[in-house]
């Protein structure tokens, strides 16, 4: 009996070890992409302090998804070329979608590219255009959803990173004495969002960059043909569209390249979301540029991340079939940043100031906060977000409902202990930005009350309930 006993031990130690999900069916995955390209206008395309209408579509916005299935967990990874996408507008196309195929709403990551040039997605009473763009919105992500799981078919996956320094930069600056200018509230920060590109003004970059273009390749395991893409890469967004036009930016632009550079057929699905660009754009400082013509620099970037992308894919070696698939969402109250009596005293104040000379006196942009500011002291004292952790193989994937710092998505990558992660921005709602407590001492755009709208150490419970989530798919 002991020898018999010993290997019992030994057969039971083994399968604890094990990762339950290795014995699940083979890995199946369908893509799908849907034109959402707004078709009546003007809207508006948010994300600065002013109105900017467009009248025409320069290029197409489409909702991508890819849905994977390996005969327990079956989720879908969704991409929509919007600003941002907020959490009624994604609760209700991940509902609609599960009625229509057998897929939990909790088991759909739904996250927007952030480029600039989008209509608003969830307008409801106001310009026609823009109302009637909220169906063809939600509308469009659930049947991108309906078509990828419609298109299940046996697969096997892969990931890996390949770095692209060139195009990322951190925009937040300390400056030269004497040269911080006030903030709108009247004060002086540390340091300074996107400020002059001149020596004589700056100093240092407040913060790191992330180069990694991560990617979690898909592929037709019968024929080994590329199926779907989805990949990851921390840069805001590009920019320099032809005016009053619609755009999907690089984002779109890198997806309408890849099947070329991974020989996809037309039904090859492309994504790139948006990684923890929170405080890096593309705009190289204490160097000069040469002038681009309108989508130049869009094409160039985007051809530089399909590169990356590539050389990615052909790091992973052999794709696998058989991995561990597992998805959990939980929900995290957070506070709401409220502002002091004398915050709210001086909104008050400044947007009482009539007079045209006293008006241009103010600090820029000390009307908008104003009204932010006093928007705040009215909301409710907190704010429940979605966050989601993801594991595919050997890949983890985190969503995040803000605009994330970048250090934030480091300190996940160093501390996640699996070989690849991604972390995935404006994912399952929008609320403004990240920053971590460090930043939110140095001030700057992105720590202001009104961009920033939650308690100041909200990045680290994010941090600390993700990978809380990722030990418990871990254990199975």
């Amino acid at each position: 009996m002991r020898p018999l006993l010993l290997l019992a031990v030994v057969a039971l130690t083994w399968l604890g070890w094990r990762d339950s999900a290795v014995t699940a069916a083979p890995l199946r995955a369908g893509a799908a992409a849907v034109d959402i390209t707004p078709k009546q206008f003007p809207v508006n395309m948010p994300g600065g302090f002013s109105e900017n209408l467009a009248n025409k579509a320069h290029d197409p916005l489409h909702a991508r998804a890819l849905v994977l299935d390996d005969g327990k967990t079956t989720l879908a990874l969704v991409l929509v070329d919007s600003l941002g996408i907020p959490q009624a507008v994604a609760d209700e196309a991940r509902l609609l979608a599960s009625r229509r195929c057998p897929l939990l709403p909790e088991k759909v990551l739904i996250s927007a590219t952030h480029t600039h040039s989008a209509p608003p997605a969830n307008v409801q009473v106001g310009r026609p255009a823009e109302v009637a763009y909220r169906q063809v919105l939600v509308q469009g992500i659930a049947e991108a959803i309906v078509r990828a799981h419609a298109s299940l078919r046996p697969a096997a996956v892969g990931a890996a990173a390949h770095p692209l320094p060139d195009e990322v930069f951190n925009r937040r600056w300390f400056l030269k004495p004497g040269k911080m200018p006030l903030n709108p509230f009247g004060g002086i920060d540390q340091v300074k969002m996107n400020p002059p590109n001149s020596p004589d003004v700056l100093l240092r970059p407040a913060g790191p960059t992330d180069p990694d273009v991560t990617v979690l390749s898909v592929q037709d395991a019968k024929t080994r043909r590329p199926l779907a893409l989805y990949a990851n890469y921390s840069l805001h967004y590009v920019g320099g569209i032809p005016p009053q036009a619609v755009s999907a930016d690089y984002f779109g632009e890198f997806a309408r390249l890849m099947p070329s550079r991974l020989r996809g057929d037309k039904a090859f699905v492309a994504m790139l979301t948006n990684g923890t660009s929170g405080d890096i754009n593309n705009l190289p400082f204490n160097t000069v540029r040469p002038p681009r013509e309108p989508f130049e620099q869009v094409r160039i970037v985007a051809q530089k991340t399909a590169d990356a992308a590539w050389h990615a894919v052909n790091k992973i070696g052999t794709h696998q079939s058989e991995v561990p698939l597992a998805m959990i969402q939980r929900e995290l109250t957070l506070q709401i940043r409220r502002p002091t009596p004398e915050q709210v005293q001086q909104a008050q104040k400044v947007l009482a100031t009539k007079e045209e000379a006293a008006r241009a006196k103010l600090p820029p942009l000390a009307e908008p906060y104003a009204r932010r500011t006093l928007a705040l002291a009215k909301e409710a004292g907190s704010l429940k977000i979605q966050l989601q952790a993801i594991r595919v193989g050997d890949l983890a994937i985190y969503a995040i409902p803000f605009e994330v710092f970048v250090e934030i998505g480091l300190e996940l990558k160093r501390r996640t202990g699996l070989p690849r992660t991604m972390v995935v921005g404006l994912a399952n709602g929008y609320n403004g930005y990240l920053p971590t407590p460090q930043q939110h001492k140095l001030g700057g755009y992105e720590t202001w009350l009104g961009t920033n709208r939650v308690q100041e150490d909200a990045s680290d419970l994010i941090v600390a309930e993700l990978l809380a989530m990722l030990e418990q798919l871990k254990a199975g």
